[in-house]
């Protein structure tokens, strides 16, 4: 039952504004969104719809979850922040992935992609995760990226290297981003970077309703 009312919820705070013509169903527009971002295949999420009797083209699904422009809640408070880098292709070029994970919740506060690694673009990403949410009295945890550490000091934040422990639920949150890429591994394919932003922020909205 809790699992029922967590997913009936969810749904609830998908807005289906964008939609000019109710060819689908609500619900089940709203379901396609839900699952696919939970995890689920393109193809599989229209099989899903086919057994209701409704037969959607799998570009249909995924314009559904772009055009939904789901963004994960704002306004949090965390004690401590996990903040990570990584790379991204898209395509053949490589962008950076920032996230910002608050550890005790698990919870993704904030997602940034560039096409590189600068002093100047993580300052950026602070100052976007600072007006989201209260995060000047928490304790970033960061590990040996001098990026990170400079705009820690930039912004007068605390941090504290670690390099395991807390700081794994960013890695957990790479992890599953890899995973859910059409090649599951660390490729958008065919994707533009606008595409790619738009389905990180979906994909966090989503990961913080499961989590």
């Amino acid at each position: 039952m809790p699992e029922n009312t967590r997913l009936n919820g969810n749904l609830g705070q998908i807005n289906l504004e964008f939609v000019e013509r109710e060819a689908t169903p609500q619900l089940l527009m709203k379901l396609s969104i839900q699952l696919h971002l939970a995890g689920l295949s393109l193809s599989n999420t229209v099989s899903i719809l086919e057994i209701f009797g409704v037969e959607r083209a799998r570009s249909t699904v995924h314009n559904w979850v772009h055009k939904a422009d789901l963004q994960p809640d704002s306004g949090r408070n965390p004690n401590h922040v996990a903040v990570d880098e990584t790379v991204i292709r898209l395509n053949n070029e490589q962008y950076w992935l920032y996230a910002a994970v608050d550890p005790e919740t698990n919870e993704l506060l904030h997602t940034k992609l560039e096409p590189t690694r600068t002093n100047v673009i993580a300052r950026s990403f602070f100052a976007e995760l600072r007006e989201k949410h209260d995060v000047n009295d928490a304790v970033f945890l960061v590990d040996g990226a001098p990026t990170l550490k400079d705009a820690c000091q930039r912004h007068s934040l605390r941090f504290r290297y670690e390099k395991h422990g807390n700081r794994n639920a960013v890695e957990r949150v790479f992890r599953e981003i890899k995973q859910r890429t059409s090649s599951f591994s660390n490729c958008f394919s065919h994707a533009k970077a606008e595409t790619a932003e738009d389905w990180l922020r979906s994909f966090s909205f989503a990961w913080n309703q499961l989590i």
